[in-house]
């Protein structure tokens, strides 16, 4: 099946990327951090080869640190407003055309072959989800539309996951959950960083 990966990220910059890592990282660390988990994130997606892949960028994509991103994808603004009505305007906007997977930069455990499973999940279920371990959620993959699903929840919290779960039985879909995966968030998230991207980050 045809699936749109969306991945929305912010620019890899210091001061505006991983801002909670700073503690640990410094602005500059944080930043090359962020960037390598970009560029991780863009390469799993286009290796998983489920079809186009779509960067969906803030605070603007005329920025250059977007220019020299090694992957064939198609380079969109967020737009406006928050984060449910960021993620809604892009999943009404791909859903009448292909089924979508959600995801933002913040998992490196988010690997093609985990975003294959999801796409293929969609073949029988109108929703997929993949957890994250602080009770928000690295993927949600969608064949339908409704706005319910996104606005409002408090985003940043450990509600995100139950809410959008009783958001999905309430519209009568089916969900298919897989594996509980960690975002690389907070200081103590960089236990759980590979080692391939924790090099010379301080």
């Amino acid at each position: 099946m045809n699936t749109r990966i969306v991945i929305l990220a912010k620019a890899p910059l210091p001061g505006l990327a991983k801002t909670r890592l700073i503690p640990a990282l410094g602005e500059q660390g944080a930043a090359r951090l962020a960037e390598r988990m970009l560029r991780h994130t863009l390469s799993e997606a286009v290796a998983a080869d489920l079809g186009p892949v779509e960067l969906c960028v803030a605070p603007d994509a005329d920025l250059s640190c977007w220019r020299d991103l090694p992957a064939d994808f198609v380079l969109t603004d967020q737009g406006g407003g928050d984060l449910g009505q960021r993620m809604s305007a892009i999943a009404e906007r791909v859903t009448p055309e292909q089924p979508v997977l959600l995801i933002g930069t913040d998992c490196p455990d988010l690997t093609r072959d985990r975003l294959r499973t999801a796409a293929c999940a969609l073949s029988c279920v109108d929703a997929v989800m993949v957890p994250a371990s602080d009770g928000g959620y690295v993927l949600l993959g969608l064949k339908r539309f409704d706005h319910r699903l996104f606005n409002p929840i408090p985003w940043s919290t450990g509600q995100v996951a139950d809410l959008t779960r009783q958001r999905i039985e309430a519209l009568g879909w089916r969900l298919q959950e897989l594996d509980t995966l960690h975002d690389i968030d907070d200081p103590e998230d960089l236990a759980h960083l590979p080692e391939f991207l924790n090099h010379q980050l301080n």
